[in-house]
C-alpha cells in the first residue's frame, strides 16, 4: 500500500497525540502549494495522501503542536517554544509507502522515515 501517513507520539504525556492539525502542502518551484489539512486520531495517526495522489518531488509537512501542548495541561512557555514543527522532505518512488513520524516534547522533536 502507498500513500504517505504520519504518527504523532506525545513523549511528555507519553500517549499518541490525538486531534493535532497537520497541513501537507507540495513544492511547486520556489514554494509549497497546500495539499490537505487533517487531525490526528485518536491513536495520533494521520492518512494524509492516498496512493494514487502521491507524486515524486517535495513535501512539506506542518504539526500544530503548540496547540496540543497548550491543551494538554502541561506546563509551557507564553509563546511556546514549539509551535508549528515543520518537515520537509522528498518522495522518491510513488510505488513506496511513505511514513514520517513526529516524536515531540514542548521543548524538542525528532522525526525519521517510518515503515
Amino acid at each position: 500500500m502507498s500513500g504517505l501517513t504520519t504518527h504523532i507520539l506525545d513523549q511528555a504525556a507519553g500517549r499518541p497525540a490525538a486531534g493535532v492539525v497537520v497541513r501537507v502542502s507540495r513544492r511547486e518551484g520556489a514554494g509549497f502549494a497546500p495539499v490537505a489539512e487533517l487531525r490526528t486520531d485518536a491513536d495520533g495517526r494521520a492518512r494524509l495522501i492516498a496512493g494514487e495522489a502521491l507524486t515524486v518531488g517535495g513535501y512539506r509537512l506542518e504539526f500544530a503542536i503548540g496547540d496540543h501542548f497548550e491543551a494538554s495541561g502541561l506546563p509551557v512557555t507564553d509563546p511556546p517554544f514549539l509551535d508549528v514543527v515543520v518537515i520537509d522532505f522528498a518522495v522518491s518512488n510513488t510505488e513506496q509507502h511513505w511514513h514520517v513520524p513526529l516524536l515531540v516534547s514542548p521543548y524538542g522533536y525528532s522525526t525519521y522515515r517510518g515503515s
